[in-house]
């Protein structure tokens, strides 16, 4: 019995012996501009809910001491600037895999358009059998 994975647009190939320990893995069209599309949408996300986090914490903010209070209000004083450097470093993530799957198109193009022209001049009159 063969079986396959597929998880996030990667897929598991099993190998020969059918077992899936042992997996090579192949791209699925789309699957890395896909994956920055995602990218893109959680990295707006993820700066609000910093934010979030601080407006819903207001309200112990006078019931925290010590230490606790420190870092809630170094948290409240640059949430502003820990929500963009959150955002710039998932906007360069989501740049990088865009440039992947850009580059593995560009390849994926390439390779065909080399098999092809090889294909053409190629002579396969010495493979025929003649009778």
């Amino acid at each position: 019995m063969t079986r396959r994975s597929v998880y996030g647009g990667v897929r598991g190939v099993p190998n020969s012996g059918g077992d899936t320990v042992n997996q090579k893995w192949e791209i699925v069209d789309q699957a890395l501009g896909n994956l920055a599309k995602q990218t893109s949408t959680s990295t707006q996300d993820l700066g609000g809910l910093v934010k979030k986090l601080v407006e819903v914490a207001a309200p112990l903010e006078g019931k925290i001491e010590g230490a606790g209070k420190a870092a809630f209000d170094g948290l409240k004083a640059n949430v502003d600037q820990i929500a963009y450097d959150l955002n710039m470093g998932m906007g360069s993530i989501a740049q990088g895999q865009q440039g992947m799957d850009a580059a593995l198109n560009a390849g994926q193009t390439a390779m065909a358009d080399e098999a092809n022209r090889a294909k053409k001049n190629s002579g396969f009159d010495a493979a025929k059998f003649k009778g």
